[in-house]
């Protein structure tokens, strides 16, 4: 089970301090000024700046296994993005650790992929399951992105999560090693759970 370590109390006068928010144009401007680097893990969520977690080896392991089995069952039908932004609104774009995105031309080296350029998107959760589920989730949801999964490393599962309406996934499906994993967008596609959960 992952525990979430509260933060220190704080007073009710910052608390009731309005917050800053910044857009995707603000954001890459302060990667533009340096005050962001590309060694700052971090994504903008609702114009909230979010430091990610850290990557454990675990993680990148997982990452790893699912780029090397959608890169050969995938082939050219569409770009496997690793660790790559989506441009989710004005406000919000996430890196999720994995994404199918329908192909072109560009290689979507011109701009980042929206919300219609995705067939799936994968996160891979070790300490960030909470996170993952609750703050992210939603926003996919809320973009209209057809399915998500999630890889909960520590319960050693898979949550497909489909059909968003209203913000929310209506459908969610759990996957354990064993059984066979196969996305919505290529029904031919048979991923092996325990290929990507190994013990």
């Amino acid at each position: 089970m992952t525990t979430q370590t509260k933060p220190p109390p704080q007073s009710s006068s910052v608390l009731n301090l309005p917050v800053r928010r910044f857009t995707v144009a603000e954001y890459y401007a302060m990667a533009e000024a340096g005050i962001l680097t590309e060694d700052d893990r971090v994504e903008l969520l609702d114009g909230v700046i979010v430091e990610m977690a850290p990557v454990g080896s675990r993680h990148v392991g997982c990452v790893n296994l699912y780029t090397r089995w959608l890169v050969r069952l995938v082939e050219d039908r569409a770009i496997l993005q690793v660790q790559g932004s989506v441009h989710l609104a004005d406000d919000t774009e996430p890196q999720p650790d994995l994404a199918l995105l329908r192909d072109r031309p560009d290689f979507y080296s011109s701009s980042h992929a929206e919300p219609s350029d995705v067939l799936l998107l994968i996160e891979v959760a070790d300490s960030s399951v909470g996170y993952d589920r609750s703050e992210k989730l939603p926003r996919y949801a809320q973009a209209g992105i057809p399915e998500v999964w999630i890889t909960v490393l520590p319960e050693r599962i898979i949550e497909a999560h489909t059909e968003p309406m209203n913000g929310q996934y209506t459908h969610r499906h759990i996957y354990v090693p064993g059984d066979a994993i196969t996305p919505g967008c290529f029904p031919d596609i048979v991923l092996p759970v325990s290929e990507i959960l190994p013990d």
